[in-house]
């Protein structure tokens, strides 16, 4: 029988603790649980009134990976949800608003992947993000470069933005924007995903066409499409070792010389919260929003 644990007055039944999910180094799924624990004021902010898509891994990177949108079946009665807007359909998806919910998602074992709109708003983008995505032999070395470049480029339009590691083998760009859609959002993300092209033509592509892609960064403007999800802030990744997609400084990022440079797991993240504090804090600070040109 699972053990039943009380978080904040919400009991919940924490299943197969000493599971291994994570081969490569032996991380278990109790610590996992207590992974999101200790992150979860930093985490939590950025996962508020956001619908969230579960990318399930039940049984480790090496077995079968699912996207879950809709609420799960047996999900508690407590747990916040909304009905969101679906090409086929509204549907009704998950909020996770606070720590015992937070536990609850993290025990079906899962990646947190967000919309760039919050559910209040679904009219309206609040994030633009770019997913910089190495095609090999280009690494997380070649995606700093361009994602200095884009900086430089969001910055000359009042737009500022953060670095984070994909926690797979690339980075993310993220910036907070104001009054524009998901689809006018797109539309510009593509224009600056063509002009880093153009500007570092060995280097950048706007194109997810394959056979272009070795040796190219390809900056992947299309997530911010509304129906889109992205890995969110300090989620665990599905891969061999638990690794984090992290937020990371712009030193870090001019600094990285080698793929392993920027390598974030879980064991290294209170430190660097401790340290640095929330790197996206000012993500969640309207004020401080952009808008677009």
């Amino acid at each position: 029988m699972a053990p039943i644990t009380e978080v904040e007055g919400r009991r919940l039944a924490l299943s197969n603790l000493e599971k291994v999910l994570y081969p490569g180094s032996g991380f278990t799924k109790g610590e996992v649980l207590h992974y999101y624990a200790t992150v979860a004021d930093a985490l939590l902010p950025h996962l508020r009134d956001r619908a969230v898509s579960f990318l399930r891994y039940p049984d480790g990177p090496d077995g079968q990976l699912f996207f879950t949108k809709n609420v799960p079946p047996g999900a508690p009665e407590w747990v916040t949800t909304a009905e969101v807007p679906r090409v086929e359909g509204p549907s009704r998806m998950v909020l996770v608003q606070d720590l015992p919910s937070l536990m609850w998602s993290a025990n079906l074992v899962t990646e947190f992947h967000t919309h760039q709109w919050l559910v209040d708003a679904p009219e309206e983008a609040d994030r633009i993000v770019f997913d910089l995505d190495p095609g090999a032999p280009a690494s997380i070395v070649q995606c700093c470069e361009v994602a200095l470049w884009l900086r430089e480029r969001l910055a000359g339009d009042g737009i500022e933005a953060y670095g984070k590691t994909s926690g797979s083998k690339g980075l993310h760009l993220l910036a907070a924007v104001r009054g524009a859609s998901s689809e006018q959002v797109s539309e510009y993300a593509k224009e600056l995903a063509v002009e880093a092209e153009k500007a570092m033509p060995r280097l950048a592509l706007h194109r997810m066409t394959r056979s272009l892609r070795p040796g190219k960064v390809f900056v992947d403007w299309s997530q911010n499409a509304a129906r889109k999800t992205t890995a969110a802030p300090y989620t665990l990744r599905a891969r061999a070792e638990p690794t984090v997609s992290a937020p990371v400084t712009w030193e870090e990022i001019e600094e990285c010389r080698a793929p392993g440079d920027l390598d974030v797991h879980a064991c290294d993240i209170a430190a660097r919260v401790r340290g640095h504090g929330d790197l996206l804090a000012p993500l969640l600070d309207r004020k401080r929003a952009g808008k677009l040109p």
